[in-house]
């Protein structure tokens, strides 16, 4: 086994002249108040880099830095240290080279941990480097909950086939040690731990799956266990004060809860459907807060125009886009710039997805007539400077919206359409007069999720016959002056060759010309003078940008544009058996 060296980390910076003796003392004495070691403190105060932290204990040590980025490794290596473990010690195997275990740790020169680590591995231990913010989420991808949700299922399936397990259980939501509840702690602990934004649990004739929706795109877990179905909604009802003996007619509900260490809002909405009731869960995550409006992914010059807008005075600001878009995101972000002392800001929200001190959000509530229109008549009377409506449904709530615009306020609010130049003539469909539009609306903007290429696992990718000529014919695009990049798939992703997702956006300033289109009524007049208007790029040729600086794919873009490639059309279609 390689022991570590005994080394006092602090007189070693201090002999190489990376820290001075004096600020070796003061972090001695942080570190006594924060309980952190000697390293993150020096980093954390900003008297040394993370970086040439790592580099000098790995040449002091002559042992390797490992970058994750850049290194594959085996998650079923990695699971042989036991995640308690691993955590409690910041360490993950990294390989198996017949002799021994490469360990990655975030600090080498702890010796207990060492030992620790040795006693639960069956071969000798050699160590590597790693960064902790790195080995973090790398946690997170390796020790997942899946084994342990089929576990517990299997466990409550059985309690139930035995007839073992007692109603009051499923009736008592503080009761955490019941099978139910260990089995939906688990599904919700792996969800957040792997950024899920939807759970979906649909029981079947013969399994239950449990998917959840991963940076837009939905992963399943099959279980056989079908009787735990019902038990599982009945708890999920309890938690969201839902009606349990309603089991014919949709419910919706909500419900908090703290899960590692986060707060979380779930959104819950539950339908009858063949073999029992679907319910899916929509996560939002109130620890993360909203977003810094340069953290949207807008590009330079369209950030400028959209903050230029929001901070007029009056008038209407619409984000379009379909479901799950990030359309409220993006309206948040620029809530909370304008969140001052000196200005009122009411939003109406169904549901309220972040909170936000000073501002004075308010909840829908349909059964008891609370909806956008009421509340929005009411929230004129209580003086506010801007106005958020989370939506405009109806023609209502659009008059009342367009009314306030007119009246001095500013709105902001969302609007199911799909592209920018569509919105005008979608508002005018719902009852608006052209003249009332043109004197309110100042800015529309439509957006799209792409996932984002994979850092890790990125390399370069020549468009196919199909997507070279898709580029061509529809946006004029030579890909031959032009790189792409695509994930191969690795442990970071998933084996999905994507981690995380961008907006795409497209903005449409009002001008005169537009102004004079819609005064008209001239629905054809205004799309063809969008099209000219200074500025203006539709969503595709922005993602087309993204895609050829590496950020996104050219896959991400088709499925933006709505395009199905003919292998797709042709797997499809044998699915079926047409």
């Amino acid at each position: 086994m390689a022991f570590a060296k005994k080394i006092r980390l602090g007189d070693m910076l201090v002999n190489q002249g990376l820290i001075t003796d004096d600020q070796l003392q003061l972090a001695l004495v942080e570190q006594k108040k924060i309980g952190r070691k000697i390293g993150a403190t020096l980093v954390e105060l900003g008297m040394i880099d993370e970086t040439s932290l790592l580099n000098l204990v790995s040449s002091q040590l002559g042992i390797p830095l490992i970058d994750f980025n850049n290194y594959h490794y085996s998650e079923d290596v990695a699971k042989l240290l036991p995640e308690i473990i691993a955590r409690r010690y910041r360490a993950i195997v990294l390989e198996d080279r017949g002799k021994d275990y490469l360990v990655g740790m975030v600090d080498p020169t702890d010796i207990y941990a060492l030992d620790e680590i040795q006693s639960k591995l069956s071969k000798p231990v050699s160590q590597a480097i790693v960064r902790e913010a790195a080995l973090l989420e790398n946690f997170d991808l390796v020790y997942r909950r899946t084994d342990e949700i089929s576990a517990f299922a299997e466990e409550l399936g059985q309690d139930l086939s035995d007839s073992g397990i007692d109603l009051d259980d499923l009736l008592q939501v503080g009761m955490t040690d019941a099978p139910v509840a260990k089995l939906l702690r688990s599904i919700f602990e792996d969800a957040v731990q792997v950024g899920a934004s939807d759970i979906h649990i649909e029981p079947d004739k013969t399994v239950i799956r449990i998917r959840q929706r991963i940076d837009g795109v939905l992963y399943e877990q099959v279980m056989k266990e079908t009787q735990i179905a019902p038990a599982v909604v009945v708890r999920l009802k309890l938690m969201a004060n839902l009606n349990i003996s309603e089991k014919r007619l949709p419910q919706d509900g909500r419900f908090n809860m703290v899960v590692k260490k986060r707060d979380i809002d779930v959104r819950i909405s539950t339908m009858p459907i063949q073999y029992g009731e679907s319910v899916v869960m929509r996560i939002l995550d109130q620890t993360r807060g909203a977003l810094d409006i340069e953290k949207l992914g807008m590009p330079t010059d369209l950030l400028r125009r959209f903050r230029r807008n929001f901070h007029l005075p009056n008038g209407m600001i619409l984000v379009t886009g379909p479901t799950g878009s990030g359309k409220t995101t993006s309206l948040y972000a620029a809530l909370k710039e304008l969140n001052q002392p000196e200005t009122k800001i009411i939003t109406v929200e169904d549901p309220v997805e972040y909170r936000l001190e000073r501002i004075n959000q308010v909840q829908v509530n349909p059964k008891i007539g609370l909806d956008f229109a009421n509340i929005l008549r009411s929230a004129l009377r209580q003086d506010p400077d801007i106005i958020m409506v989370g939506e405009m449904r109806d023609t209502e709530t659009v008059e009342i919206g367009v009314g306030a615009a007119m009246t001095g306020h500013l709105v902001l609010s969302t609007l199911h359409t799909n592209d920018t130049v569509s919105t005008a003539t979608r508002l005018m469909d719902m009852g608006v007069e052209g003249y009332l539009l043109a004197a309110t609306l100042r800015t529309i903007i439509a957006q799209r999720l792409v996932r984002k290429v994979c850092k890790s696992c990125a390399e370069d990718y020549t468009p196919d016959a199909f997507e070279a000529g898709w580029l061509r014919e529809t946006l004029g695009v030579n890909v031959a002056e032009h790189k792409y990049r695509k994930g191969s798939g690795c442990q970071q992703c998933g084996s999905t060759g994507y981690h995380g997702r961008m907006g795409v956006f497209e903005l449409l300033d009002m001008t005169s010309e537009l102004a004079e289109t819609l005064r008209n009524n001239d629905s054809q007049g205004f799309v063809d003078e969008a099209l000219k208007t200074p500025g203006y790029e539709p969503l595709v040729s922005v993602a087309h940008q993204h895609a050829s600086q590496g950020f996104t794919t050219i896959d991400e873009m088709l499925r933006l544009a709505g395009q199905l490639r003919d292998d797709v059309i042709d797997e499809v279609a044998s699915a079926v058996g047409a």
